[in-house]
């Protein structure tokens, strides 16, 4: 530990040396403040997949306390990224710092090294599969979640469903079309999201979301995503004579939806925004706490959609 006294008696300047204290006690406040611990859990293995989840939690808490939490998977097109990159770190931290438990799962990467990809060359039944398998892999780290809420701090009725690109179409499925893609959803009733974070995401078919799955949403898309649809489109816009033709409702079908429906949404729009629109907001995240504020933590009901063109 640094000697404050010892520092202080070498500068020979007793107002530099209060200066000095002062200063490296602030620094102490804000590391306190900001520091937050990571533990890491193994939830499943299935055939050579040995499959993790990290926990950020706030260091000073109290094993009373149970927070809300959010539960990120990570965008790659099933083939690459992981639970651990700088974006993920710096969302799961920004999460810890502000009363949330942060988990970042890693999952079966199932396109990884196959010739077809996820592209317009991966058959539409391939990619019906991959996304069922992505569901249940993101339903069994929820699972886990629930089941050890106590040792976690959490509270199970506010978790929040969150992902970007791959990880965003994966967490929308579970959250609103778990019954079409799970063989026996009863399996998971005791898994309950209260909010969902995606950016550039879509469902397979959003005639699944009802009054009764239907949450607060904070969804992120740019118009012109080549990947993704942002409206009612072909996945990667394929034609309909490729084997990757499979029709997806993106980010706009669903807040209409949530609108119809009058469901909370925070929608933030990029006109003539790409599949960088799939990057986590960064700079943006205190407005996203903000809406779960509102609507999650102390149940009300707001709207907002944000507009802004790319530039």
């Amino acid at each position: 530990m640094f000697d404050l006294t010892c520092y202080c008696f070498l500068t020979g300047n007793k107002k530099l040396s209060k200066r000095i204290v002062l200063f490296i006690l602030y620094l102490v406040a804000v590391f306190n403040l900001s520091a937050q611990t990571k533990s890491t859990y193994t939830y499943a293995i299935k055939g050579i997949d040995t499959l993790k989840f990290d926990v950020y939690t706030p260091e000073n808490i109290r094993n009373t306390d149970r927070l809300p939490a959010l539960i990120w998977m990570h965008g790659g097109g099933f083939s690459m990224g992981a639970r651990d990159l700088k974006d993920e770190i710096q969302l799961m931290e920004f999460a810890a710092r502000h009363g949330y438990i942060g988990i970042s799962i890693s999952y079966r990467l199932l396109r990884k090294g196959t010739k077809s990809g996820f592209g317009c060359d991966c058959p539409k039944s391939d990619k019906l599969e991959t996304f069922k398998q992505a569901v249940i892999d993101y339903m069994d780290a929820a699972t886990y979640v629930v089941e050890c809420a106590d040792q976690f701090n959490i509270d199970t009725t506010k978790i929040i469903a969150g992902g970007s690109s791959a990880g965003a179409e994966s967490i929308l499925n579970a959250v609103f079309m778990r019954e079409f893609f799970i063989e026996e959803p009863k399996l998971y009733d005791h898994v309950n999201f209260a909010g969902v974070f995606a950016c550039a995401g879509a469902v397979v078919d959003s005639k699944f979301i009802s009054k009764e799955n239907a949450i607060p949403s904070v969804l992120y898309h740019g118009t012109k995503d080549q990947s993704v649809p942002f409206g009612n489109a072909p996945h990667h816009y394929c034609d309909k004579d490729d084997p990757g033709y499979l029709i997806l409702n993106g980010s706009k079908i669903i807040v209409d939806k949530l609108d119809e429906l009058e469901i909370s949404y925070y929608f933030h729009v990029v006109k003539g925004g790409t599949h960088e629109n799939s990057d986590i907001p960064l700079d943006d995240l205190e407005n996203v706490l903000d809406f779960f504020e509102t609507t999650v933590i102390n149940d009300n009901f707001i709207q907002t959609k944000i507009v802004k063109t790319k530039d």
